[in-house]
């Protein structure tokens, strides 16, 4: 799975609907998921450092999880079928106990921006639905894997392997013997 952020609200261009812009971690791929104008406000205010004068649908949604002593955990975009993408809410109790409610992904990200939970996706989803920031960079990126991979045989090409593996294995081992 990835972690995404929203990076913005785009229009599109020939509909003129609204799109709401998530990036992942690397910058490099965005995915556009169309949205209608009201989810595109209910977004842009949750992203708002200033709070409406009366609490919007998902102010009151993130009010109501509080008080029932749930929390949301993340929201999970998880598929794309017939080009709608599907999301669901990880939400947990006071108690320990684990919920998951489906949810329209525009709604989950509303409520997510306003709980600061984290928005995830899929890797199969991103890799489906993303389109590229920076097609340049990629270019010169792939440019640069290819020149390496002309120049190194495939013994070395294992060694490079083996030792990024120990030398992971020995940072995880670092990580668990420092104190928390």
């Amino acid at each position: 799975m990835v972690e995404m952020r929203v990076a913005g609200i785009a229009l599109d261009a020939a509909s003129r609907s609204p799109i709401v812009l998530l990036r992942d971690p690397s910058g490099r791929r965005q995915v556009p998921i169309w949205i209608d104008q009201a989810q595109a406000q209910n977004i842009m205010a949750g992203l708002s450092e200033e709070a409406p004068a009366r609490p919007l649908s998902h102010d009151l949604m993130a009010d109501l999880l509080m008080v029932a002593g749930l929390q949301l955990e993340r929201v999970i975009i998880h598929a794309i079928e017939d080009s709608t993408f599907r999301a669901v809410l990880k939400l947990s109790g006071a108690d320990g106990q684990e919920h998951e409610l489906d949810a329209r992904p525009s709604d989950a990200i509303a409520l997510a921006v306003r709980t600061d939970s984290g928005i995830w996706m899929l890797e199969e989803v991103v890799a489906d639905a993303s389109i590229p920031v920076d097609a340049e960079a990629d270019a010169e990126d792939a440019a640069d894997f290819r020149r390496f991979l002309d120049g190194i045989s495939p013994a070395e090409l294992v060694r490079h392997i083996d030792q990024a593996q120990s030398d992971s294995a020995l940072i995880d081992d670092d990580a668990e013997d420092s104190p928390a």
